[in-house]
């Protein structure tokens, strides 16, 4: 397989995957739109992750939601890398027609050619998200391992953030496997479900090999600096170096798991390269969960930075409180553990924000929307 089609190919993990696969001597197209939201405006001339593999790929401008697109994407391909999709849990709670129609409109338009055309295409992998879990993995001390519900505003609104579950007190967080109950609590999560299950559903019906991802939040030197919508790690940057204070929902014990762009990529080219990965899922992560109040603080610290860290009890219906991977599956089949931890993978990420040009943040603007949706309390 050496010719190979990434959709979203100029994104943050594309433009990085589609390098190092040039490095490894494949050839590559990409197929993306080149959103605004991500590239800024003028994104042909401007766009950092663009110009990053412009002339070193065939480039395809255009949508997942089009046939004609895929069609003239897919000629000649032996392997599909499927990244692109709208993203940001906040914004596909009120942005939901166009999350549908691109994340599984397109994964769906895509399948149907594969299904009703001939090709060469010998594997899929799809990018698939740590949301599809909800709230994530406990242990319970009566019931052992449970998966809570959502969380509700009868809680929260009173500040009370952690998860609950009938008739427990105490509930121990744990890594997340694969085999961990699938309950989204966004439209976001709802779609990349709706993906992962379509690929993996359909592809082996027609003789090609499927693979899944369930990424956990990527970051590192390349991200958007000026999308509001996805990565604390970028609003809060942008925030230190407009030398505004960083805000803080809920009461700053949320904890994600972050894991190295450097990571995602060695880990995907596993998938597409490794027989034992046909037809698994896999968690990508870090498989340590950071809160939120020590992201904003490492940061102020990398960037000597005083500005000021607010804890606002305000949350975002749809966000969950705890997730991190459990890192055993992906370990034991493609030999994969994560050459970064926090420490080291975030100094990277501030080494490279200080060279860039500062953004203006759209923070507020963003808060604005979700406050007039009332999903921001």
């Amino acid at each position: 397989m050496k010719n190979i089609l990434i959709t979203g190919g100029a994104g943050f993990i594309g433009t990085n995957l589609t390098l190092k696969l040039i490095e490894k001597g494949y050839n590559i197209t990409v197929l993306d739109n080149l959103s605004p939201q991500i590239h800024g405006e003028n994104a042909e001339e401007k766009s950092f992750l663009y110009l990053s593999i412009k002339d070193k790929v065939r480039f395809i401008k255009g949508n997942v939601t089009s046939k004609e697109d895929w069609v003239k994407a897919l000629e000649g391909q032996d392997a599909v890398i499927h990244l692109a999709a709208e993203t940001g849990t906040g914004q596909s709670m009120y942005e939901i027609e166009k999350y549908i129609n691109v994340n599984i409109g397109g994964t769906a338009l895509f399948l149907d050619i594969l299904a009703n055309s001939v090709n060469r295409i010998k594997k899929v992998i799809i990018a698939s998200s740590r949301s599809i879990y909800g709230e994530g993995k406990y242990k319970s001390e009566k019931f052992g391992f449970v998966y809570p519900k959502h969380r509700t505003e009868a809680y929260m609104c009173k500040g009370d953030f952690e998860v609950k579950h009938d008739g427990e007190d105490k509930l121990d967080l744990v890594a997340t496997d694969e085999d961990s109950k699938i309950h989204p609590s966004s439209v976001y999560g709802i779609s990349k479900q709706n993906q992962e299950q379509m690929v993996m559903t359909v592809c082996p019906t027609i003789g090609i090999a499927s693979v899944a991802f369930r990424y956990q939040n990527v970051y590192g030197p390349g991200q958007s600096l000026s999308n509001p919508y996805t990565g604390i790690l970028s609003i809060f940057s942008t925030l230190i170096k407009n030398d505004k204070g960083i805000t803080i929902f809920e009461d700053g014990k949320e904890s994600r798991d972050f894991v190295f762009i450097d990571d995602v990529v060695r880990a995907t080219i596993l998938g597409l390269e490794k027989e034992q990965a046909n037809g698994k899922v896999f968690n990508v992560g870090s498989g340590e969960a950071i809160d939120v109040i020590t992201v904003a603080e490492t940061l102020k610290d990398n960037f000597k930075s005083n500005a000021p860290i607010t804890i606002s009890g305000n949350y975002r219906i749809g966000d969950i409180r705890h997730n991190y991977a459990d890192l055993n599956k992906i370990k034991e089949t493609l030999a994969f553990l994560p050459e970064y931890n926090f420490k080291r993978g975030i100094k990277k990420f501030t080494d490279w924000v200080t060279t860039q040009e500062i953004q203006k943040s759209k923070f507020d603007q963003s808060i604005s929307e979700m406050k007039n949706k009332g999903l921001l309390k």
